[in-house]
């Protein structure tokens, strides 16, 4: 089945490369500012976190007593969970906001996430790089520690991937999925040592945090950005495998579903 579905995206690539430019192109089209509002956006949410969090209520990480170190690691949490909430947000939506083109013309269904994905990875590729900017301006790029980031980033792609495919699907026949999703993101990062940092919660609700999939994944970025440490693979892992292990059920109920997705839109 996945060879299948690779060999799929592979034929249709051109046509999923073309989406992602004129979806792209189309968002800042009329824009007078054009892709700096990528940009933009997300900077001004930071700055608005950083000075309510850092300046008034004087947060401060164990072991980091650096100016810059709070903002390293708000941008570190920020920044990559804008890129799984952009990718379960719109999964779940991909194939009602997609039903025109669904039905008329004839293509693998699979390319519409992947279209979702490429995009979402577009932007947070923009957004990252001025991170990474950031860091090298203010010395505080962690070497080559950064590579590190790469199979974390690979596997919260993929635990993304799996639950937005899978939302996505089951919104098209239950429509309150989409409201359900949209809720639970927001509880979802509080609930996310992001803002703060686990250490500095109660004994007795760190282990409900340590249940969420998302903590050990930001606590990855946060010690390679801000401590400039090798992640806790061990913490790392049971993700990667609830990620592969929601693709294939995503791949599975999406396959079962296809015919039936036309129909409902």
């Amino acid at each position: 089945m996945s060879i299948s579905i690779a060999r799929a995206l592979w034929t249709y690539r051109g046509f999923i490369l073309g989406s992602v430019k004129r979806e792209f192109q189309s968002r800042y089209r009329n824009s007078l500012l054009g892709a700096a509002w990528t940009v933009l956006q997300p900077l001004a949410m930071i700055t608005v976190y950083t000075v309510v969090f850092s300046e008034l209520m004087r947060t401060r990480l164990a072991g980091m007593d650096g100016p810059y170190a709070y903002s390293i690691y708000l941008c570190a949490g920020l920044l990559t969970w804008g890129l799984f909430g952009e990718i379960l947000q719109r999964g779940q939506t991909v194939f009602l906001d997609n039903g025109n083109m669904i039905k008329k013309l004839n293509f693998p269904r699979i390319c519409l996430p992947a279209i979702t994905v490429i995009n979402a990875l577009v932007n947070f590729s923009i957004t990252f790089s001025i991170f990474l900017v950031f860091l090298l301006l203010t010395h505080s790029f962690p070497g080559w520690v950064f590579l590190y980031a790469l199979p974390v980033l690979l596997v919260q792609v993929a635990f993304a991937t799996g639950l937005g495919i899978i939302a996505g699907v089951l919104n098209v026949f239950f429509r309150d999925v989409g409201q359900f999703v949209n809720i639970l993101l927001q509880f979802w990062f509080w609930f996310t040592p992001i803002v703060y940092s686990t250490a500095t919660l109660p004994k007795s609700v760190q282990p409900w945090i340590n249940l969420n999939p998302m903590t050990p994944l930001a606590n990855a970025y946060q010690g390679i950005f801000v401590y400039r440490q090798e992640p806790d693979w061990h913490a790392v892992w049971p993700v990667a495998v609830l990620g592969a292990s929601l693709c294939l059920i995503a791949f599975l109920l999406f396959r079962r579903r296809a015919g039936e997705i036309v129909d409902e839109l």
